[in-house]
Formats: structure tokens, sequence, C-alpha cells
């Protein structure tokens, strides 16, 4: 079941915005609320908000668990520009673009959470095979000691 939450006329640029949700797409939602409570950026304030918000959904509309939920999506889109003037010399005004954003933030469990138990397996057939040539050379190294070399026969 997905859940949603968002966060309509923040007040940052989406540009700035997008660069931190990237970092949660995909995360278990514990992962992703430490990772935007260790952000230094503003927009981690703003998206920790509206993930707590989807978290609280999640709990209470849907009677979710907190622990089974993924961040399936977290999407900034454009809000509306405030347009400013700043007087400028000689009579003339120069634009100010005060930009707004919308957050949405969507959670779902029915992504399968991957933990580290989960991929070991993958790597133990690769370790595996890894392991598997350098035996055939250690095999190799024991036969090559039965050829005679110069300083053997002066160390007898």
């Amino acid at each position: 079941m997905q859940v949603t939450s968002t966060y309509k006329y923040a007040r940052i640029s989406p540009f700035k915005a997008r660069e931190v949700t990237r970092e949660i797409q995909g995360l278990p939602v514990s992962s992703a609320l430490d990772i935007v409570a260790f952000s230094p950026k503003k927009a981690a304030v703003l998206i920790a908000k509206t993930l707590k918000s989807a978290v609280a959904n999640a709990e209470n509309n849907n009677d979710l668990r907190v622990e089974k939920l993924v961040v399936k999506e977290a999407t900034i889109g454009e809000g509306p520009t405030f347009k400013r003037f700043q007087p400028k010399a000689r009579g003339s005004a120069g634009p100010i673009l005060k930009r707004t954003s919308h957050i949405r933030i969507v959670l779902t469990d029915e992504i399968e959470i991957k933990t580290r138990e989960a991929r070991k397996p993958l790597r133990k057939k690769e370790a595996a095979k890894k392991t598997a040539a350098p035996k055939a050379n250690k095999e190799a190294e024991v036969a090559a000691p039965a050829i005679e070399t110069p300083e053997a026969e002066k160390s007898e």
C-alpha cells in the first residue's frame, strides 16, 4: 500500500531541494530519516518534516508498520514564483524571483528492504569463484619446486 505526504509552497528553490531528495529515494524510512537529520541543508529540514508526516499517515490512517516502509518516490515540483523588484542605478529596477516548491513523498511497504544478510549469499558465491582460481595456482606452485635450481645445489 502506498502512502503520500505533500508539503506545498515550501520557500526553497526546487533545484536546491532536489539535491536532498535524490539521496533518500529507495531507502528504508529509518535510513532516510538519518540522512536527512544529519544533512546541513535547509531543504533537509523541510523534507524531514514531510517524511515524518508520511510516516504518521502510514501508521495512523493505514495501520502499516514503520519498519517495513520504504521511500518509493521523493519528488520536488515547482510552485508559484514570487516576483519582486530591487531598485537599481539611474531609476531602473532589477527583478528578483523568489521560488517555491511542492515536496511530495510516497512511502510503500510493497518493496522489499535489502539488508546485508540478504546480500551475503551473492558475495559468498563470488568469493567461492575467486578462491577457486588461486587454488589451482597453488597446486602448480607445489609442483614447481621439483625443478632443481642452482641455489639449491650450492646449499647442499
